[in-house]
């Protein structure tokens, strides 16, 4: 075995080997995504339909426990009936559309193996505690944007739609509503949702870091909920109030556990 000490140089090549594996296996997990169209689209175009799986739970829990507040949510959940029709409006955009999903549900495919790669690539470089701790990161970061992927997919972005897509001022102005804009949205609340489910996860780098402690996050929780409902303003595709508390509601409560992580972690 050379004892010749590793140059910056084997490292590039190194990370040049790894970045090329990371595309090819996203771009083959990709390109069997974009075979599998029916059973793809089926799952994005989900919640279109009044029998995706949400509406009718909620169905079922307003027929157990009565109506629920407000008339615009108690017709959202108790109508299984519903169908919103989507448009294609350029000669194109179906199968640019195709692709780009079939892109987005390749990296997700491959991220677990993505992850690896990159572990595999800085773990020599780390001690034994530090590489523990580096497990622990990549595992719990992985775990909470899965996470907030699905509590997008199931909770926030059915409802939005559902209430923005059947939603009219008058009974003669109908909705018609693109297939990019469907998607668009759809893509931009799952990636928001994800990002904001590591919040966790960075408040627990933060206290091993003693960077940030318990005490200061329970003062400033009423500075915190106004921030929340700012940037739930900001990143909901629309201004009503319905979609801002589906958005600030969880925001609020992975705050208040990141309040618990901190001061076990802390105590640690």
């Amino acid at each position: 075995m050379s004892n010749e000490p590793v140059t910056f140089w084997d490292h590039l090549d190194v990370l040049r080997s790894i970045i090329i594996r990371i595309a090819v296996v996203s771009l083959v997990f990709g390109v069997l995504a974009f075979c599998f169209k029916e059973p793809l689209f089926a799952i994005v175009l989900g919640p279109q339909d009044g029998s995706f799986i949400t509406y009718q739970l909620f169905s079922q829990v307003e027929q157990w426990f009565g109506t629920l507040v407000g008339m615009d949510v108690k017709e959202m959940v108790a109508a299984t009936d519903f169908h919103v029709a989507l448009i294609n409006t350029e000669l194109a955009q179906q199968f640019i559309i195709h692709m780009k999903v079939a892109f987005f549900a390749g990296l997700i495919a491959a991220s677990p193996y993505v992850l690896y790669q990159l572990f595999k690539f800085i773990s020599p470089a780390l001690y034994e505690n530090e590489r523990k701790y580096a497990v622990q990161l990549v595992f719990g970061s992985y775990v909470m944007f899965i996470l907030g992927v699905l509590f997008s997919y199931f909770v926030i972005f059915p409802f939005t739609f559902r209430f923005l897509g059947t939603y009219q001022v008058a009974d003669d102005v109908a909705n018609t509503i693109t297939l990019e804009s469907y998607i668009s949205t759809f893509v931009s609340l799952t990636l928001v949702l994800g990002i904001i489910f590591e919040m966790p996860v960075m408040s627990w780098i933060l206290a091993k870091m003693r960077l940030l402690k318990a005490s200061y996050m329970t003062q400033y929780r009423r500075h915190v909920i106004v921030a929340i409902l700012i940037l739930a303003a900001i990143i909901t595709p629309t201004s009503d109030a319905f979609t801002l508390l589906l958005v600030s509601i969880p925001m609020w409560l992975l705050y208040e556990l990141s309040i618990l992580i901190v001061k076990v972690t802390n105590k640690g």
